[in-house]
């Protein structure tokens, strides 16, 4: 080393110095094996390769495994990450779009710097494959002979229909509307999800071999004559009456939901004049800037509680404002009369005292103070409820996503009927439940039913696995969830979340063309490379490289210690960067 150090000093331009070829390095090496020296015999600790969950994965309703995902994304493998995706949700470009994306809030990466844009990266490798006709959708089980009948086009059903169908049933889906797609095709407006993404997934789920048959509605009555040919029943009608108010003059107000249904499926759907929206939900905030973009010249919303109460997503909220959306809050309905110039609502206000078990404030009316104001058209969007019609059975099996009847017929109930929270991921959820649900009763028997289930949740959360279930790689992974204090950090740089091409304001309320843009490949895969992938091995060889005792080796895809000479250091489980190593106790 001292001609390296003699250069080092002679040296003195910075420059100079960076050239290696002026710098001598001496590494000692060995001229006689060192096999026989087995250090193994000093170890009372050691290193497993044991997988984990990701945070992320435990919060997202449908299951998917994150960090798997965003590992083959970040290495070019699209149509793998894909197939990933779509072993546990049949919507990627869809939930890319409309999902609350609970699992960003959930990712270790917020925790350092920005969380990774979880939701953007599927939303792009599910537009890669909207035009994809096979490769990436899980492989079909052998026909079982049972044939399942689902009432319901919307995401629930849906996705009771694509699971089943993948574990080898024979699936039959009953619409009343004259298209699929159910809240996905006429609640959500075009800007938000275009028709032509609904109807790019649900053919993904008819070249399965579902068969939809629309303008066909089922009542209990008609479910009975379904039991003639099928050997199940899954009841995902949805919540299809929109809640009244219940005030003087409510027959003036107009129902929410109709209207961004009008809204979709005719152009006879412009407004004139001020308009007024009821409520405070996704459909509330949805239906506001629906009616600034067909031509209200003012638009207010009111809501009884606070902001920060809203059930709405934040994001779209804030996008509402920004639209030209006025939000009221603490201001509740009290009547509606008619007036010479349109209708006049008086509204009462009200008053936080206290707070809900749900962590919203619990309101009050604060005095008599009321407030008069004269528009055009008042809507609500208050919420909806489920037709008297569809009656919980007494013989059930209350499930987190669904309800299990037993009878001569199983009938299962799930979606927006049984939800706590009613959105598209959820209902993927409920559908994929209901799925493994009816294939354990027919298999196992309801008895087992529970405690079956629970064998395929993902580490802490609600949330079960059809890779799981069908006994993919994944069933191998520890419950573990990766805490951020797990995660070694000084392999990932500081580095910002991949900035989101949006239309601005003033311009996305001349149309309904999407607001949001899908990312470029080369930002998805620079965004892809952000995540920490929490749990599991991507392949870096960390572990190689530092093992001082060469007693890692690598079969395929597969990484092996030799115990003979692991001495039980340590070195490589502190240095797997996204935790996917174990130190454990030799057993004596």
């Amino acid at each position: 080393m001292s001609n390296g150090l003699n250069t080092k000093l002679k040296y003195r331009n910075p420059k100079q110095i960076l050239n290696l070829n002026n710098i001598s390095v001496y590494t000692s090496r060995s001229t006689t094996t060192t096999k026989t020296n087995k250090t193994g015999t000093w170890r009372f600790l050691r290193p497993e390769y044991r997988e984990k969950t990701a945070p992320c994965s435990t919060a997202c309703p449908a299951g998917t495994d994150i960090a798997r995902v965003e590992s083959l994304a970040a290495h070019g493998k699209e149509i793998e990450a894909l197939g990933t995706i779509l072993m546990e949700n049949p919507f990627p470009a869809i939930c890319g779009r409309v999902c609350f994306h609970p699992c960003e809030s959930g990712c270790n990466r917020g925790a350092y710097d920005q969380p990774v844009a979880i939701q953007r990266i599927e939303r792009y490798l599910g537009d890669t494959a909207l035009d994809l006709t096979g490769g990436a959708v899980p492989e079909i089980q052998p026909a079982n002979g049972r044939r399942a009948a689902i009432i319901g086009a919307g995401p629930a059903g849906l996705s009771a229909a694509y699971f089943l169908r993948i574990l080898g049933f024979s699936c039959d889906v009953y619409e009343a509307k004259n298209e699929p797609g159910g809240i996905m095709r006429w609640g959500i407006p075009a800007y938000r999800l275009p028709k032509r993404v609904v109807a790019a997934e649900v053919d993904r789920i008819t070249r399965l071999g579902v068969k939809i048959h629309c303008g066909t509605a089922v009542d209990p009555a008609g479910c009975q004559d379904l039991f003639e040919e099928f050997d199940a029943l899954f009841l995902g009608c949805g919540l299809g009456r929109s809640i009244r108010l219940n005030i003087p003059g409510g027959h003036l107000v107009r129902d929410g939901l109709d209207y961004l249904h009008t809204v979709r499926t005719s152009n006879h759907s412009d407004i004139d004049g001020t308009a007024v929206v009821i409520g405070g939900g996704n459909t509330a905030v949805d239906l506001s800037r629906t009616l600034i973009r067909k031509g209200a010249v003012g638009v207010t919303l009111f809501y009884r509680r606070r902001i920060e109460d809203m059930p709405a997503f934040g994001d779209e909220v804030k996008r509402a404002v920004q639209e030209g959306v006025r939000v009221v809050t603490l201001a509740s309905p009290a009547r509606i009369e008619s007036g010479d110039r349109g209708k006049i609502l008086t509204l009462q206000s009200m008053k936080p005292v206290g707070m809900t078990g749900g962590g919203r404030a619990r309101v009050v009316p604060d005095g008599g103070r009321l407030t008069q104001i004269q528009t055009d058209h008042v809507f609500m969007a208050v919420g909806a409820e489920a037709d008297p019609i569809w009656q919980e059975s007494n013989r059930s099996v209350k499930l987190s996503h669904c309800r299990l009847s037993t009878g001569d017929r199983p009938v299962i109930t799930g979606g927006d009927l049984t939800n706590t929270t009613r959105s598209v991921p959820d209902a993927v959820a409920s559908g994929k439940q209901a799925a493994m649900a009816l294939d354990i009763f027919f298999k196992e028997g309801a008895a087992n039913l529970e405690q079956c289930l629970e064998k395929n949740r993902i580490g802490n959360g609600t949330a079960l696995s059809m890779e799981i279930y069908r006994k993919g790689p994944r069933r191998f992974n520890s419950p573990e969830v990766v805490a951020f204090d797990g995660i070694n950090t000084d392999y990932f740089p500081e580095s910002e979340r991949t900035p989101e091409s949006v239309v601005p304001p003033g311009e996305s309320t001349r149309s309904f063309s999407e607001i949001h843009q899908t990312l470029t490949a080369t930002d998805a895969g620079r965004e892809a490379r952000r995540c920490f992938n929490c749990g599991i091995c991507t392949g870096c060889d960390n572990c190689r490289w530092f093992c001082p005792e060469i007693a890692v080796t690598v079969e395929g895809k597969n990484r092996h210690i030799e115990t003979d000479w692991c001495k039980g250091c340590g070195i490589c489980v502190t240095e797997c960067p996204g935790n996917a190593m174990t130190l454990v106790e030799e057993p004596p």
